[in-house]
Order: structure tokens, then C-alpha cells, then sequence
């Protein structure tokens, strides 16, 4: 069993910086995919970018370049460094690790960023 738990967010002025994290109980966190998700009102949830164990990283095309996702294995814990913040990036965000393979899919409890001035 793999419980996330998600903090930080908040409100931030347009071009601001927030850092989101996520903790990992369980394990083999080492060896997990980490993904974070987003979900503005009124729209599908979406993915925003992943980090795999040994640390490489995609990342969507709205975030590239303003986003960073990195991982502490040591702490268990994968972060979400939010740069130029635009007000399109108001959401929920998300933590997620899932695999097919092992059958397992484990989500944070979410956390809200809003960007407004």
C-alpha cells in the first residue's frame, strides 16, 4: 500500500513561483514512475510531466521550460517547481505513481494553485 501526501500550492501573483511536493509512504519509491496531473474547473484532468526513478523527465508542452519535476529519493518525496506562473495554470494539481504491470494506482489528495492578481 502507497499513500501520497501532497503539499504546498496557494495563491500566486501572474509570473510567480510555487513548489509542490509529494511524499511517498511505502516501498520502492526509488523505483517508481512519479506523474503529476492537473484539473482546471470545468475541464478533464490533465498530464502536466513525470520523472522516472533514475530521474529523467517529460513534460508537456504548456510547461516546458517553466516546470520542473525532481525527486529526492532519500526523502521519498518528488516535487513540482512552478516558474512564470500564468492564470491558465489555476488548478488542482495532482501526485501520481501507478503501473500496469503491478497493477497498482495511487493518487495525492490534490493540491490548488491559483494564479491571480
Amino acid at each position: 500500500q502507497v499513500q501520497l501526501m501532497q503539499s504546498g500550492g496557494g495563491l500566486v501573483q501572474p509570473g510567480g513561483s510555487l513548489r509542490l511536493s509529494c511524499a511517498a509512504s511505502g516501498r520502492g519509491f526509488t523505483l517508481r514512475a512519479m506523474t503529476w496531473y492537473r484539473q482546471a474547473p470545468g475541464k478533464q484532468r490533465e498530464l502536466v510531466g513525470g520523472i522516472l526513478g533514475e530521474g529523467i523527465t517529460h513534460y508537456e508542452d504548456s510547461v516546458k521550460g517553466r516546470f520542473t519535476i525532481s525527486r529526492d529519493n532519500a526523502k521519498n518525496t518528488v516535487y513540482l517547481q512552478m516558474n512564470s506562473l500564468k492564470p491558465e495554470d489555476t488548478a488542482v494539481y495532482y501526485c501520481r505513481t501507478s503501473s500496469l504491470s503491478e497493477n497498482y494506482d495511487y493518487w495525492g489528495q490534490g493540491s490548488q494553485v491559483t494564479v491571480s492578481s
